[in-house]
């Protein structure tokens, strides 16, 4: 079995502030990151589809001591974001000091962006990874504010 869309290419698309996943021709769902067969059906029949990036984080987590090769980074803020097309993906948040996160950004609405960090002491060299900003002006359009 052939991967859709492996990770040399969601990476390099990543770098271009695009975000891909695969819709299964099957039941319609909507994986990302990529992996081999539908997280629903498990059918392998996908094709990639571009991702708007926007979502609400569902939850978070402040890391204080990085990977061993990744120290300076630290602390950070992971969140898990409910894209609007379905799937779950984490990143990092940025623009908010991770020290004041708390509870309040549960909710928030984010748009997607991208950073390319170096490999740590466990990877095999750096990556393009997810990044997500809370869109303020956003959040207040759609609160009627």
């Amino acid at each position: 079995m052939k991967y859709k869309l492996n990770f040399y290419t969601y990476s390099n698309a990543l770098k271009k502030n695009q975000l891909l996943g695969l819709k299964c021709r099957s039941c319609g769902t909507i994986t990302c990151p990529p992996i081999m067969v539908c997280r629903k059906c498990a059918d392998s029949d996908q094709e990639v589809v571009q991702l708007t990036g926007k979502g609400t984080i569902e939850t978070f987590t402040t890391t204080f001591v990085a990977p061993m090769g990744r120290e300076v980074e630290a602390p950070y803020t992971i969140v898990m974001v409910a894209l609007d097309e379905g799937p779950w993906i984490s990143g990092n948040l940025i623009d908010i000091d991770p020290a004041r996160v708390d509870m309040t950004i549960i909710g928030s609405r984010v748009t997607f962006g991208h950073k390319i960090f170096p490999g740590d002491s466990y990877s095999s060299g750096q990556a393009a990874r997810p990044l997500f900003s809370i869109n303020h002006s956003l959040q207040l359009m759609e609160n009627n504010i």
